[in-house]
């Protein structure tokens, strides 16, 4: 079913760019002389493209929805992936980090400079 949906989309999407390319920026449409009335007139051609190419594109759009909604229901499992989930032990409270205690200040170097050599 997938697979001829993709095929049907396809075909959709070639012909709405083919008559997209057909319609002149001006909005006059597969020919721009002709005879004044009929189908293949300048007007009538522009009529059939712009009603073609609306259908066309609702119709590329239902299938796209069609489509996505496919792949949705044939990729998803019951079974719930729960493997990157971080549980915190239950005997620490989830509270705010406490204080660092406090440490004893370093012994304080020598003060007796009389040995040491000044640098120059």
């Amino acid at each position: 079913m997938l697979t001829f949906l993709l095929v049907i989309h396809l075909l959709v999407t070639i012909a709405l760019v083919a008559f997209i390319l057909m319609q002149r920026s001006e909005g006059g449409g597969l020919t721009s002389s002709g005879s004044p009335t009929g189908l293949m007139s300048a007007r009538g051609a522009a009529d059939f493209l712009t009603r073609t190419t609306a259908i066309l594109a609702t119709i590329f759009v239902c299938l796209s929805i069609a489509l996505a909604a496919l792949a949705t229901m044939r990729n998803s499992s019951t079974k719930i992936d729960t493997s990157l989930v971080h549980s915190t032990p239950a005997s620490t409270p989830a509270t705010a980090p406490a204080a660092p205690t406090p440490t004893a200040p370093a012994p304080a170097a020598p003060t007796n400079n009389s040995s040491v050599p000044l640098a120059q």
